[in-house]
């Protein structure tokens, strides 16, 4: 099943725990709020620009200031948090895994702040954590590639090594070769440092070599480097999986779908439950079964699909979600289960 708007922010809420009624001047909490982003910037096209589009949508609707940060190095991050919490920043939302250190230690210094991080937990008695379930997004998209392959060989383009996407390459490994037994899978990951995550000559470069090697389809999951695995696609005649935002116009035709996250929605539930007074410490996770994460079909990809591909789509998803599929994640014992 395809992201569908009109109800993405409604069953995310309802995992997050959160009470949907007016909000009147009597419930409502007084909040400022301030949002981290990861390094990238906001405008990564990918996965701080759905955070960033939450939050504004937010405060434009509130008519409150967004207190945000761009940092350009790491050693930004320490620095920024507490320039926010200094300022009242409520909540401070730090948009990525890289912040976790940075939280765990400023977050005691300031108990009366309400934190969040998006992409891993920090047990802490004032901070939220919401993460995603990303293998079972990978493996949606993946299922979709080995239906729509002709090669039988895809790829898969991984930004920074690290667990989160090695999680995302198992469930997609295991989604094209759930339609596609028989496929072949090549990857790489784009680089072992931060500077992974913004290099889209080297994802242009290492699909173009997957291309070679016989792969007609690539998913990138390396942030804005991703937006070179789709010009590679777009030069090459050939079809490229995007991630994060909705990526399906950037190179319209030649991107298949986008692996997406409802990263807005989180940020926009999350400053929502702490004006509304419902906000709470604990860890949510956001998966298929309530569209924390999907793949996304538009205009610009619909005539890439049959009626068939979309109800073998919709019929994958909703075997995971009654778990007669069983998604394999890479966190499991560190490595990802062959098969």
């Amino acid at each position: 099943m395809t992201f569908r708007y009109a109800n993405k922010a409604t069953q995310v809420a309802t995992a997050i725990g959160l009470c949907v009624w007016a909000t009147t001047a009597a419930l409502a909490e007084d909040i400022r709020p301030a949002i981290l982003y990861d390094l990238g910037g906001k405008f990564d096209k990918s996965f701080n620009e759905p955070a960033f589009n939450g939050a504004k949508k937010f405060t434009d609707e509130h008519g409150m200031r967004l207190l945000e940060f761009e940092p350009q190095t790491a050693a930004q991050k320490e620095q920024a948090l507490r320039a926010f919490a200094d300022q009242g920043g409520d909540p401070i939302i730090a948009v990525g895994f890289s912040w976790q250190p940075y939280i765990e230690k400023v977050a005691p210094e300031y108990p009366d702040a309400r934190f969040a991080i998006i992409d891993t937990v920090v047990d802490l008695p004032n901070v939220r954590s919401v993460t995603f379930a990303y293998n079972e997004g990978s493996f949606i998209v993946g299922a979709l590639a080995g239906l729509k392959t002709e090669t039988g060989t895809v790829g898969f383009v991984g930004g920074m090594d690290i667990p989160i996407i090695r999680d995302f390459q198992c469930g997609y490994e295991h989604g094209v070769r759930y339609t596609r037994p028989d496929a072949k899978v090549i990857a790489n990951m784009t680089g072992t440092t931060p500077a992974a995550w913004n290099d889209p000559a080297r994802g242009r470069e290492l699909t173009l070599g997957q291309f070679e090697q016989g792969a007609d389809i690539v998913h990138g999951a390396a942030g804005g480097t991703t937006v070179g695995v789709l010009q590679a696609a777009a030069d090459s005649g050939k079809l490229a999986i995007g991630v994060g935002a909705n990526q399906n116009g950037i190179q319209p035709g030649s991107v298949l779908t986008t692996n997406a996250a409802a990263l807005d929605v989180a940020v926009y539930e999350t400053f929502k439950s702490a004006q509304e007074g419902n906000w709470k410490s604990e860890t949510v996770v956001l998966g298929l079964s309530n569209d924390g994460v999907g793949w996304i079909l538009d205009d610009n990809n619909r005539p890439l699909l049959t009626e068939e591909d979309l109800a073998k789509m919709e019929q994958v998803k909703q075997d995971v979600v009654d778990g007669k599929i069983k998604v394999p994640s890479y966190f499991t014992n560190g490595s990802c289960p062959a098969g």
